[in-house]
C-alpha cells in the first residue's frame, strides 16, 4: 500500500489539514438530546461521520469513547472506521497504545492490519515503555502502509513530569522526536511517523521538525489558535494537522451544520505553515 505520509500529504492538497475528532462522551450525546447507550452512540457517531468524512481530510475517533459500551460500542467504532475510509477520509485511531513483545504486536494487528475490523490509517501510540518497544507498530506500518502519531509533548499538566525529564541524551521528549527524524529519513513528501504536540503547551526548545506529520490537539474550543500553532510549531507547522472535537461536534445534531463547522476549521489552518 502507498505510504501513510504519501497518502497523507494528498489528502492535505485535496481536502485540507484540519482533523476532525470523533468523541461521543457523555455530556456531548446529553448536548444533542441523546442518552447515553449504544443507539445513542451510534446516532451520534455515524451521524458525525456522515457529514463530515467527505469534505475533511481526516478523522480521528477516540477509541475509549466507544470501548466503554464494551463489544457493542467496538461494533459502532468499527462502522466508524469503515463508513470514513468510505467516504474519503484518512482514519486516525486514537488509542494510545503501548506495551511490549506480543502485546505490541497484537496492538498492531488490531489497529494497522488492513484485515482487521479496525484497521486504521494510523494509530496514536506511547513511548514511554522506550521507543524500542513499539518496533512491532513501526514493522506493521512499513507492511501495511499505515502511520504511527507518537505522544511527545502533550498539553496535559502532567506530561511534563516525564517528558520534560532529562536524560544524558537530552529530554524524553527531545529523545522521542529524534527517534521519529531517524523512522523519516530522507522519506519524501513527508515520512508517516509523526508526533502529538498540544496546541496549548505554550512555548518549547525542541525541534518538533521530524520529517513527518504533527498531530495537534487541543485547537478551537480547547483554546489553540492558528497563532499559537503558528509560534510552536515554527518550520515543522507545515505537515501539522490541528485537531478538534467540540469545536465542531456541538454544532449538532443537524448535519449541515456539522459539515460547516468541519469546513470553517479547515478555512482557519489553510494556509498554516505556507
Amino acid at each position: 500500500m502507498t505510504p501513510f505520509g504519501t497518502r497523507l500529504a494528498a489528502a492535505i492538497e485535496d481536502r485540507g489539514r484540519f482533523c476532525v475528532g470523533i468523541d461521543p462522551h457523555a455530556a456531548l450525546l446529553h448536548d444533542w438530546g441523546l442518552s447515553d447507550d449504544v443507539a445513542s452512540l451510534e446516532r451520534f457517531a455515524l451521524t458525525v461521520v456522515e457529514a463530515v468524512a467527505p469534505v475533511v481530510g481526516v478523522v480521528k475517533p477516540q477509541s475509549a469513547f466507544y470501548e466503554r459500551f464494551g463489544s457493542k460500542g467496538i461494533a459502532v467504532l468499527e462502522r466508524v472506521v469503515a463508513e470514513s475510509r468510505a467516504a474519503g477520509a484518512l482514519v486516525v485511531m486514537d488509542a494510545k497504545r503501548g506495551d511490549i513483545g506480543s502485546t505490541t504486536q497484537a496492538y498492531a494487528d488490531a489497529y494497522l492490519d488492513p484485515t482487521s475490523p479496525l484497521g486504521s490509517d494510523a494509530l496514536t501510540v506511547s513511548p514511554f515503555l522506550g521507543f524500542g518497544s513499539l518496533d512491532p507498530m513501526v514493522e506493521a506500518c512499513l507492511e501495511h502502509g499505515g502511520g504511527l502519531f507518537v505522544l511527545a509533548l502533550t498539553s496535559n499538566k502532567e506530561g511534563p513530569e516525564v517528558q520534560h525529564a532529562r536524560t544524558a541524551d537530552g529530554t524524553v521528549a527531545g529523545t522521542v522526536l529524534a527517534h521519529l527524524r531517524t523512522l523519516n529519513a530522507g522519506v519524501v513528501p513527508v515520512g508517516s511517523f509523526g508526533a502529538v504536540v498540544g496546541a496549548t503547551i505554550g512555548e518549547t526548545a525542541e525541534d518538533l521538525d521530524v520529517n513527518g506529520p504533527l498531530l495537534v490537539p487541543g485547537f478551537g474550543a480547547q483554546g489553540g489558535t492558528v497563532a499559537d500553532l503558528e509560534r510552536i510549531l515554527g518550520r515543522a507547522a507545515r505537515w501539522a494537522l490541528p485537531s478538534s472535537s467540540r469545536e465542531v461536534l456541538r454544532a449538532g445534531p443537524d448535519a449541515t451544520a456539522l459539515r460547516d463547522a468541519a469546513l470553517r476549521g479547515n478555512d482557519a489552518v489553510r494556509g498554516l505553515g505556507a
